[in-house]
């Protein structure tokens, strides 16, 4: 029975509220992660598959697959699709930060994918974080560092270039920082500053971690050194705030893999 205007009513005259068709499929795909039908990540059937299990169109599905990630419940990637969120993964900050130990710490598999290599002349900043002249020269390495084929950071290092020489090959080969400053004599190294403050996703940052832009970032500032505590690396890196929980650590043992 419908009232003038549309609006359903039962036989006793109470109005009945009408569910949007997307939050209803968002509903469903959020019990059936909670039931562990999907799994942390997991990938989601794609937009056709799910307009065509629930009878709507793709531009329906694609609302509730939204709501989902405004809620952090998913996380999509360019091309890829979209995933199950995972749990924020413990990133330990100590003496000795290494990588790849505590992403495999976590249960996770490390990756890190290079954006680009270059030397150009130190700015201000580095100069002054690796003790270098004004304008010397530096080998700037700059990646995002996955877990478990995640983004949960985009990173930008900075290594004196004549202090190193030929790092930047050897970072081409591998992408480890421990690797290839190992390769170079450098055995290991402890981090001699760290300095955190949060900022907001630019839009280039939130294309490289698969964010929405504005999203938190864990901005994290660093200087590493070697054993005689000379500058070896000055590194930025920006953190996805919901994919990572970054701990305070003393980590005195020296590090058992790459990072």
């Amino acid at each position: 029975m419908r009232k003038p205007g549309g609006h359903e009513v039962s036989m006793t005259g109470a109005i009945m509220a009408r569910t949007p068709v997307w939050a209803s499929i968002a509903a469903t795909l959020e019990q059936e992660i909670a039931r562990g039908l999907y799994a942390a990540g997991d990938k989601l059937p794609t937009e056709a598959a799910l307009a065509a299990r629930f009878g709507v169109n793709r531009h329906t599905v694609r609302r509730a697959l939204s709501d989902l990630g405004e809620r952090g419940l998913t996380h999509s990637r360019r091309g890829a699709g979209v995933f199950v969120r995972a749990a924020p993964t413990d990133y330990p900050l100590g003496r000795r930060v290494r990588f790849h130990s505590n992403i495999r710490a976590s249960g996770r598999l490390p990756e890190k994918r290079v954006l680009r290599i270059e030397t150009r002349p130190a700015d201000t900043t580095e100069a002054e974080a690796l003790d270098l002249a004004p304008a010397a020269p530096v080998i700037v390495y700059e990646g995002l560092s996955l877990a478990g084929g995640d983004p949960i950071a985009h990173f930008t290092s900075v290594f004196p270039a004549e202090r190193l020489p030929g790092i930047d090959a050897t970072l081409q080969e591998t992408s480890s920082v421990t690797e290839a400053l190992r390769r170079h004599g450098i055995a290991d190294y402890t981090r001699a500053f760290t300095r955190l403050t949060a900022e907001a996703a630019t839009a280039t940052q939130a294309l490289h971690l698969a964010l929405p832009e504005g999203a938190p970032l864990l901005r994290s500032v660093g200087r590493n050194v070697d054993p005689d505590g000379v500058p070896v690396e000055h590194g930025v890196t920006h953190f996805a705030g919901d994919r990572v929980a970054l701990t305070v650590a003393s980590d005195d043992d020296p590090p058992t893999s790459s990072g």
